[in-house]
């Protein structure tokens, strides 16, 4: 009797488990063939030249030699990357330091408070590519609404697009309105979680809303301030919708909006310009982008964890 049981239930562990494969095999296939399988392409064509669309010969290192020293790729590398960096650095200090705010601000529970979450999340739900068209046209210099409304006020209006001086400022600024309202409902629930007696305890003894905010409630979200860390750095580097809907391929006006996203998308696929394709040094891009995205990802994921645990 025993044996029996032993075995229907040997049985049912190996049904249960193929019925698991079954279910987790769809989704294996799709990851295999559109993630990993590209992702190894990438890793092996950024050692050879190409001729064509067809890898010729191994070449070692040359590519990323190439691209991260040589004139004219070291040039689009390295100014790339400061535009990420610029956008990485204001939407940490902008985007997220307002999504802070906000959520401090529906933590109070004011009326109608559930109708302003739905608010402040909305334009995240809607596609880059629409949000890109719908600033571009805000922002136009003749028939925008943003410099009608300056107008308005008496304030000339600029070409937020097509000077190099604000045009990566207003694809910062669009991104912002975009996506504020994730890392403020993530801040919102790091804040739920805070006891409501450690609050009342904290406005006994005297502390304004400033004073609650640093001393008390910053230091207990660290685990959002991680989440919104890590997922606002890959963004910013992995940053490509915005720019090419609202400047362009090329980076437009003169470079000034270039990021590494575009810089790989032009340099392996070509543009409507030069139409030139090099499979090798945009294999190279890629991968110098995602070793560069992983390392500083798990060093700042391993840096901010050890904050938490001080906290």
């Amino acid at each position: 009797m025993t044996t029996d049981r032993l075995r229907r239930a040997a049985l049912a562990r190996r049904k249960r488990s193929l019925w698991i494969a079954v279910l987790l095999a769809p989704g294996l296939i799709v990851m295999g063939l559109f993630v990993a399988a590209p992702l190894l392409s990438a890793f092996r064509y950024a050692f050879y030249s190409f001729h064509g669309l067809a890898p010729a010969d191994f070449i070692g290192l040359r590519n990323f030699t190439e691209v991260l020293t040589e004139a004219p790729f070291a040039d689009w590398t390295w100014r790339a990357l400061r535009h990420n960096g610029v956008v990485f650095a204001a939407l940490m200090v902008a985007q997220n330091g307002l999504a802070f705010l906000i959520a401090f601000v529906l933590l109070k529970a004011l009326p109608g408070h559930r109708l302003h979450q739905v608010i402040v999340f909305l334009p995240v739900v809607l596609s880059a590519v629409i949000v890109g068209f719908l600033w571009k046209l805000f922002l136009h210099p003749l028939f925008g609404l943003v410099n009608a409304a300056l107008a308005l006020v008496g304030v000339q209006g600029l070409p937020w697009l097509g000077d190099e001086r604000t045009a990566l400022g207003a694809i910062i600024f669009t991104n912002a309105w975009h996506w504020v309202g994730f890392p403020a409902l993530i801040f919102l629930a790091g804040m739920q979680r805070i006891s409501k007696e450690t609050l009342e305890a904290a406005r006994i003894d005297g502390a304004g809303d400033w004073r609650l905010m640093t001393g008390i409630i910053w230091p207990l979200v660290a685990p959002a301030t991680t989440i919104v860390f890590i997922l606002t750095f890959i963004g910013s580097f992995n940053w490509f919708e915005l720019p090419y809907v609202m400047a362009g391929l090329n980076g437009s006006p003169g470079g000034a909006t270039d990021v590494l996203g575009l810089y790989f998308y032009r340099t392996a696929f070509g543009n409507v310009t030069s139409g030139l394709q090099d499979f090798g040094h945009g294999s190279a891009l890629a991968v110098l982008m995602f070793l560069f995205i992983a390392i500083v990802s798990g060093l700042a994921l391993r840096v901010l964890r050890r904050r938490e645990i001080q906290v």
